[in-house]
């Protein structure tokens, strides 16, 4: 080491004193010497090398060599040791050596492989590559140190040469010998002066001498090594590549490789961004399974890939610095190139280590805040999803799935990704398409929405293939033919039309190819389809002209086609055409002021023309075509000149076919005497006008019957059909063109029908069969038109329009009271049809006993729908009163003739109304209204008021909730059944659909005040009636149908609010505002609070408004209707648990209540018993000890009620009778086995305290399961055994996967405990293999069904327990016995024994002894089942025998 300080000092031109001849002859710089060096070395050096077989050569010409290295090496060797001065020769030879290399021409000859020397002709010997000179005479070991010594002291002569010619570097050269040698002789030494040149060396040297260093050292010095390595990779960060790559080679210990791994990530933040990609790949490749995941995700935390991307802003300053010729440190491209280099690493990773792919997985599964979500998440996910294992590939789609779920991975993170990373993202696209697709297709609706803004994303940002791509992948959605995929998927390719009309006009042949798979669309979805094609054909800047003429084809082909279904699409394609034709272009610099051209307005309105002509033909089809023009003019806004002249015929058409005017007296012989009716306007009584509605119908009858006898085609049918459809289409054109002012047609609100008087309703079945059905059509008509007319007045604000429109609305719910009575009494009557974009001609046909049954079927079975409430004037047909089933289910002979006069439940014809506007919904919010009449004086003469009724509250409720079940509620229940008939869902939503369901959600919120409002009256009716009454419902005053009617409004309200707040939409980050609004609407009716509240405090005081309700629900559906927005509303906060305990004790304060009706019988029937099922579920969910509750009810109320007499129920469960047995005991096993699931299972590290609570936890279960099983014995109906067979199989599974654990653990310390509960468990399990017996004799395939499952438990639980057994060295306790196969009631079955049969497996009994350092007789009892002892099956072959109890202690 001094030497080589020395000569360190001499390179430097410090000219210090030198001692040996070699470094005086080395000292005097690097001038060639000739005579005296020569002289010295030749005698040993030359000489030796000369002999062994290498002749060394000057200038620029390479060494020869003569033989193989390997001889040369033995033969210098053997020279050097046979020599008389051996060892001082070795010396000699050495300073020879260094003499030689003085001249640098030289030393690089030595440097590089020597040629083999051919001049003698003999090569054989010689491989065509050699080793340098230096090389080989490292091989040899005496000489090795030396010239180590002698290369590392010449090394920092060249240190700062750089590159020589050729490209040669010196250093790098000297470095490369020392590789690969096959022995160090001193590895410390030379490892020690290594580390030493690094300290000095230049940075270039010190990169070439550490990447090196694997290849050079021996693995004992690999640790010390590294630590010196870690220390420089603190202090030097220009060295982290070098330093990291040798590492990484390094074979290093586990501890000192986490230490190095701990410092490498402490300074990841500080490393250059080029650095990166290799930090990463080391702190990944050496991950052991045990740390992956505290690795992986420390260096989740502090790999910031967003610092590594600048900002566009500065994208676009820094591009124009480059541009002008400035050099900049971190250019894009090259940030680019590096995080493509770091997420490799990630990719090779994850590819080779399956712990490393979990572990990533798991980090980001453990980000609880959507802030703290980055862009690595997301790519890190692709690059999992994109490696071949299907694990790692569902793994990311399900964490992906969860974090979109849940709100924490957003769009502006995928947004973010895209845009700043979009050359990475490339590489990963069929990861992203396959990800979008399979979100597209969740059944999840709050995950659909992600996956759509990855295919805009995509589209947006990536080249034409992948736009392709894109399109093609949605193309595949839309022909998939599943409701909520199609849906999104049209949305997304409008939305994608819409932003890049340019580019989708490139890949509009692809989406053509939809109009071939249009048979699996529904009306709405082919009205997309059309909108997003006739936007690219027909568009303002039409660049997809090219698929014009197709698009006409189409349209023609099925216009002309008599198939209605294919009319029906080219109508509606045909009307999508013209609104995109005629849509209004404000910025078209034409001569003809921003009007269309001459061409474009002849085209569309040829079009228009030959839609009208081509369904003139059918009243259903022109119907369509009305109401396909009003919804593009409501939606669109067309050209003024198309607008008008659409306008202008249509008044004019609607006079002429449906008004008259009001004449003295009605001519023409109908069906029945014509009278005119629901006249509003009686002042105007002379010279009104009427709707013709009547004599049409009777024309059009009439028509229809000379069609059928004679072909000759009628000049022009006006058909009643239509009148609905246009009216609406005559309204939003004048809606349009006057902005929302209806003076134009205001007459038609309060203008009387031509019908006939009613009363003949009454006596229907006295009437023909033709008759009864023209007044059902007729009465169809005219609910159909006054719920057109408040469609289109609901929203006027004078007050005698307002009043108008509530008069209509009791017109309808008076009008469908006659309407039930005469359905009833017309078996097989099919309804006009009312919307007409669907297949709703193949609509529901039912007879008068179908109905009436359907109508009790409704009322018990269908969710939230409801059958008949009364018969009389202001009733209303639809909610689901429970009065009415349980009294036709109790006396069928009383109820069968009011049945008849009753009707039928209107539910099932719903599709044959007119679907009532969103807007309509207003009319909730007005209260009171009432205007003055005046006399001829002037003088007031009378305060005319009209108030909304009940009857006509539910009508709109009901509504409102079947708009909030379709518009809000998951996306998975309307997807189509297989194989059941499509589209019945959405028929009679058709405008609700074109609103999404954010609007509709914000609209019901706008209503949420006067729906409090409403929830008041009705609390404050029933809680008059209770003091009225003194605190009962069913008082001799109760108005039976007014109570049926309140109840009705109430539970519908409650219902309705419910719906609202479940809408998922409102766990998504936008709708945060809403759902605060929502809720602060409710807070409010319980105290007007000023100041801004937090959410948490919102639903606390929603939570307490709602809960004021709780004294005056009128049944038992309306308490759980109650519960159940509690429920949701508790949901809303941060900590739902915190309102657990009220809704508990809420739910149970409804099952401890008598529930009786209007008339006073008892509430009963299934309708009632699904009410209490799922009242009883939520009780037990939220109660705070589920064991506790179901002991009380099973173990107090059951016994009460066993006591009872046979109709009377128990005294502390009131809702608990022998009707409602099977409900409770189906929900008690069935939260019991819910409630076991989750007790933890036993470890063997639980301490004491926690193995005794979970023993007293299982002690507890078993012992509420043994009474549940017991109670077979009393309750032994079928639906009883087939639930206690079910539950008691998991119970027991569920048993023997946690408990039996336990036990293992518990058995030495708590023997006492473990005993009495497997002795309490045997009784219940011998009680179930009665029932197995039981099933076999009866041979109910209900019932054996579960029985091989069953006993396949039962037989895992015997062979379980002597596992336990010998665990706990108790093995000889192991008793077995025989036992014979009984019945329920204990009697053996002797069925088996005479057959001789061996059916069933055997169950035994063993004993475990306890402890058996103590009393000998201190055993427990067990139960088995032994099917595989080979001393059984001798016993058995014959009979099944008796299993017994033995206690060995008598």
């Amino acid at each position: 080491m001094m030497r080589r300080k020395r000569r360190s000092s001499v390179d430097k031109g410090e000219g210090a004193p030198t001692t040996t001849k070699a470094k005086k002859s080395r000292s005097t710089a690097r001038q060639p010497k000739q005579a005296v060096s020569e002289e010295t070395h030749e005698s040993v050096f030359c000489i030796f090398l000369r002999e062994a077989g290498v002749t060394l050569k000057k200038g620029g010409t390479s060494n020869e060599i003569a033989v193989d290295q390997v001889v040369f090496q033995k033969r210098v060797q053997q020279q050097l040791r046979k020599s008389p001065r051996y060892p001082g020769i070795v010396q000699e030879f050495i300073t020879g050596l260094e003499s030689h290399i003085e001249d640098p021409e030289r030393f690089r000859n030595c440097l590089l492989p020597c040629v083999p020397q051919l001049s003698d002709g003999d090569a054989s010997s010689v491989s065509s590559f050699q080793e340098s000179l230096l090389r080989m005479l490292l091989g040899i070991e005496m000489l090795q140190t030396s010239i180590i010594n002698t290369l590392l002291e010449k090394l920092p002569e060249f240190m700062l040469d750089g590159a020589g010619d050729g490209g040669l570097s010196i250093p790098r050269i000297i470095i490369n010998q020392l590789k690969w040698l096959d022995r160090v002789v001193d590895s410390k030494e030379l490892a020690a002066k290594l580390m030493e040149l690094v300290s000095v060396a230049p940075v270039d040297v010190q990169r070439d001498i550490i990447t090196s260093l694997p290849e050079i050292l021996e693995d004992s010095q690999h640790n010390d090594v590294a630590r010196e390595l870690n220390s420089l990779l603190q202090t030097n960060t220009q060295l982290t590549v070098p330093i990291l790559d040798a590492l990484s080679s390094l074979n290093l210990s586990s501890s000192l490789l986490t230490e190095v791994r701990g410092a490498v990530m402490a300074t990841l933040a500080a490393v250059q961004l080029e650095d990166l990609p290799v930090v990463v790949k080391f702190i990944l490749h050496s991950v052991s399974s045990s740390d992956a995941y505290e690795v992986v995700s420390n260096l989740h935390k502090k790999l910031e890939l967003e610092q590594c991307v600048l900002p566009p802003v500065l994208q676009a300053s820094q591009s124009r610095t480059i541009s002008r010729g400035a050099a900049v440190s971190a250019s894009t491209p090259a940030a680019g190139s590096s995080i493509t280099l770091i997420l490799d690493g990630i990719k090779s990773a994850v590819r080779f280590q399956k712990t490393i792919s979990e572990a990533w997985l798991k980090a980001i599964e453990s980000v609880n805040e959507a802030e703290d979500h980055k862009v690595i998440d997301l790519l890190v996910l692709f690059i999992l999803h994109s490696t071949n294992a299907n694990q790692s590939r569902r793994g990311a789609e399900r964490v992906l799935k969860v974090k979109v779920r849940t709100g924490r991975i957003q769009e502006a993170l995928l947004q973010k990704t895209f845009r700043d990373y979009s050359q990475v993202m490339r590489g990963y696209f069929p990861s992203i398409l396959s990800v979008a697709q399979s979100l597209l297709r969740s059944p999840d609706p709050c995950v659909v929405p992600f996956g759509g803004h990855m295919y805009r994303l995509s589209f947006t940002v990536f080249d034409s293939y992948c736009q392709q791509e894109v399109v093609g992948s949605l193309v595949t959605h839309v022909c998939s033919g599943v409701g909520g995929e199609v849906d999104t998927a049209l949305e997304l390719l409008c939305g994608l039309v819409k932003e890049k009309p340019s580019e989708m006009a490139l890949y509009a042949v692809f989406v053509k190819g939809i109009l071939d798979y249009m048979d699996n669309l529904t009306p709405q979805q082919i009205r997309r389809l059309f909108h997003l094609l006739s936007r690219l054909a027909f568009g303002q800047q039409q660049q997809g002209s090219h698929i014009q003429d197709d698009m006409h084809i189409v349209i023609r082909k099925q216009l002309s086609s008599t198939v209605p279904k294919y009319k029906r699409i080219g109508i509606i394609g045909a009307v999508m055409i013209v609104g995109s034709m005629g849509a209004f272009r404000p910025k078209m610099k034409e001569p003809q002021n921003g009007s269309l051209p001459q061409e474009t307005f002849r085209q569309l309105t040829a079009l228009l023309e030959l839609v009208r002509s081509s369904s003139e033909s059918s009243p259903e089809a022109a119907a369509l075509y009305y109401d396909e023009l009003a919804n593009l003019i409501l939606s669109s806004t067309l050209d003024p000149q198309v607008q008008e002249n659409i306008a202008k015929s249509v008044l004019d058409d609607f006079q002429d076919d449906f008004v008259v005017d009001l004449g003295p007296d009605i001519t023409g012989s109908f069906p029945f005497p014509a009278r005119v009716m629901y006249n509003l306007d009686e002042e105007e009584s002379q010279g009104g006008i009427a709707i013709n509605l009547l004599p049409l119908l009777a024309k059009d009858l009439k028509n229809k019957g000379e069609q059928q006898s004679q072909t000759k085609k009628a000049h022009k049918r006006v058909s009643p059909l239509c009148l609905s459809p246009f009216f609406r289409l005559l309204r939003l054109c004048e809606e349009k063109q006057h902005q929302g002012d209806l003076e134009e047609i205001d007459a038609l609100l309060g203008c009387p029908l031509i019908l006939t008087d009613m009363d003949v309703v009454e006596k229907i079945e006295s009437l023909s069969k033709a008759e009864r059905e023209f007044l059902c059509t007729l009465l169809f008509h005219t609910i159909n038109w006054f719920r057109e007319v408040i469609n289109a007045f609901c929203t006027q604000k004078e007050t005698e329009m307002k009043m108008k429109v509530m008069t209509r609305l009791q017109n309808i719910t008076y009008l469908q009271t006659l309407l039930e009575r005469a359905l009833a009494g017309t078996p097989g009557y099919v309804p006009p049809v009312a919307n007409f974009d669907g297949e709703s001609t193949d609509g529901v046909i039912l007879s008068s006993a179908a109905s009436v049954n359907k109508a009790k079927k409704d009322g018990i079975g269908k969710k939230r729908k409801a059958p008949v409430k009364s018969s009389s004037e202001s009733s209303c047909q639809l909610e689901d009163t429970t009065e009415v089933n349980e009294t036709q289910q109790e006396q069928p002979e009383k109820e069968k003739e009011k049945e008849i006069r009753q009707g039928v439940s209107l539910l099932s014809y719903r599709q044959f109304f007119r679907e009532l506007d969103m807007e309509v919904l207003s009319v909730l919010q007005c209260g009171l209204l009432s205007r003055s009449l005046l006399d001829s004086e002037l003088n007031t003469k009378v305060r005319e008021e009209v108030l909304l009724g009940p009857a006509e509250l539910v009508l709109l409720l009901e509504d409102m909730l079947r708009k909030l079940e379709f518009s809000l509620t998951a996306a998975p229940a309307k997807r189509a059944p297989f194989l059941k008939g499509r589209a019945d869902k959405s028929v009679g939503f058709s405008h609700l659909q074109q609103r999404s369901s954010k609007d509709f959600a914000s609209y019901c919120v706008q209503l949420l005040p006067a729906l409090c409002s409403h929830l008041e009256d009705c609390h404050n009716h029933f809680q008059t009636l209770l003091s009225e009454n003194n605190g009962v419902v069913d008082g001799p005053a109760t108005d039976v149908q007014e109570h049926q009617l309140m109840s009705s409004s109430y539970q519908l309200l409650l219902q309705v609010l419910n719906t609202t707040f479940s809408w998922s939409g409102f766990s998504l980050p936008g709708q945060r505002c809403l759902l605060k609004k929502a809720l602060g609407v409710l807070a409010e009716r319980l105290k007007e609070g000023h100041s801004e509240l937090t959410l948490e405090q919102l639903v606390k005081q929603s939570f307490e408004y709602l809960l004021n309700f709780r004294s005056t629900v009128p049944s038992l559906s309306t308490a759980l209707c109650l519960s159940q927005l509690l429920s949701t509303v508790s949901e809303k906060g941060g900590n739902p648990a915190t309102y657990s305990e009220q809704i508990a004790s809420l739910a149970k304060r409804f099952l401890s209540q008598d529930w009786v009706t209007a008339r006073g019988e008892k509430e009963r029937g299934n309708k009632f018993n699904e009410v209490l099922h799922t009242l009883l579920s939520i009780y037990l969910e939220h109660v705070d000890d589920v064991l506790k509750a179901v002991e009380e009810i099973a173990g107090e109320g059951i016994p009460e009620l066993l006591n009872a007499s046979k109709d009377e129920s128990s005294a502390s469960w009131p809702t608990l009778s022998r009707q409602t047995f099977l409900v409770f005991y189906k929900v008690m096993m069935a939260e019991l086995d819910k409630a076991v699931r989750r007790i933890p299972a036993g470890k063997i590290s639980d301490n004491t305290e926690a193995q005794s609570e979970k023993l007293l936890t299982w002690n507890l279960a078993v012992r509420d399961f043994h009474i549940l099983v017991n109670l077979v014995k009393v309750f032994d109906s079928r639906p009883v055994l087939n639930v206690c067979l079910k539950y008691g199989r998991l119970f027991l599974e569920t048993f023997l996967k946690l408990g039996m654990p336990l036990l293992d653990y518990s058995f030495k310390r708590h023997k006492e405990d473990v005993q009495s509960l497997l002795k309490t468990f045997q009784l219940s399990t011998r009680q179930l293999h009665h029932m197995c017996g039981h099933s076999k004799t009866h041979q109910d395939t209900s019932l054996t069904s579960h029985v091989p499952a069953l006993k396949k438990s039962l037989e895992l639980f015997v062979y379980r327990v002597k596992a336990t057994l010998t665990l706990n060295n108790c093995q000889e306790a192991f008793w077995m016995g025989n036992l014979k196969n009984r019945n329920l009631k204990g009697e053996e079955i002797l069925s088996q024994r005479s057959q001789g049969s061996d059916d069933e497996e055997e169950e035994e009994e063993e004993e475990e002894e306890a402890q058996r350092s103590l009393l000998p007789q201190e055993q427990s009892e067990d139960e088995a089942q032994e099917s595989n002892s080979e001393e059984s099956k001798k016993i058995n072959r014959d009979e099944d025998v008796e299993q017994d109890i033995t206690d060995n202690s008598e």
